[in-house]
């Protein structure tokens, strides 16, 4: 049947993720960071995710396409009420954490307390390479952490020396399908990055995440300022 639904251009979306929280069907999904009508059928063509869209990336056309299925957009949410449903994986810039100050306060001991203990540094969600988008504010002057998923439980002092003050990417070679230079690339060529740092473990198959930063710096064109540094199976830094 010819119906009004929605566009989506792919060339002006930036994977954003704001129509696919306010499409309340659950017709877009995100899809190497970028937003597609991946059910048609749950599509009501009531526009719910137009306004939000900061680049004008969704219109209404009409043209053939399925019915709207009420009943099994019905059945989804059920499933999600129920736990079947991924929300946690919105697009989110977390507060930069920097060290508060101690300012005004002369207990030395609550001091030392506050001190010691630990503080995260992620500065965005999410942090999997394959769920990350390929624009986005949070890339705006950022420094890259690309990681290895194991590094952080080898190397103890992870966010400190590492993911302080950058914006965390990981995943893992081996057990990820496909290759992430595409991503990358991507990823550094349209957004401001100022630096990359690819942290992998020492083992072969972490070599995969190296050469796909390294495809990907040299794929954008830019130069910019790089390094990789290898972590040992006891936690150690090698040179």
């Amino acid at each position: 049947m010819v119906r009004q639904i929605i566009h989506i251009d792919e060339e002006k979306c930036n994977g954003c993720g704001i129509c696919a929280t306010a499409c309340h069907e659950g017709a877009i999904e995100i899809i190497n960071g970028k937003e597609k009508l991946v059910r048609e059928n749950f599509c009501d063509g009531f526009g719910d995710c137009l306004p939000g869209c900061p680049t004008g990336a969704i219109t209404f056309e009409n043209r053939e396409a399925p019915e709207y299925d009420e009943e099994a957009v019905k059945a989804s949410k059920e499933l999600k009420a129920k736990g079947h449903g991924c929300p946690g994986s919105r697009f989110m810039q977390l507060g930069k954490k920097e060290d508060a100050s101690a300012e005004g306060s002369n207990d030395a001991q609550v001091q030392a307390s506050f001190y010691s203990k630990p503080v995260s540094r992620l500065m965005q969600w999410p942090c999997q390479i394959k769920l990350l988008p390929t624009q986005a504010e949070f890339y705006n002057g950022a420094k890259l952490l690309i990681a290895a998923d194991c590094t952080a439980y080898a190397y103890a002092n992870m966010h400190e020396d590492f993911m302080k003050g950058k914006v965390t990417m990981i995943g893992c070679p081996k057990l990820d399908e496909g290759d992430y230079t595409e991503k990358l690339t991507e990823i550094i060529k349209y957004n401001d990055i100022k630096s990359v740092t690819v942290v992998r473990m020492e083992v072969p198959c972490c070599g995969g995440l190296q050469r796909a930063a390294e495809n990907a710096l040299r794929n954008s064109g830019k130069f910019i300022p790089w390094q990789v540094v290898t972590i040992s199976r006891d936690g150690n830094i090698l040179e």
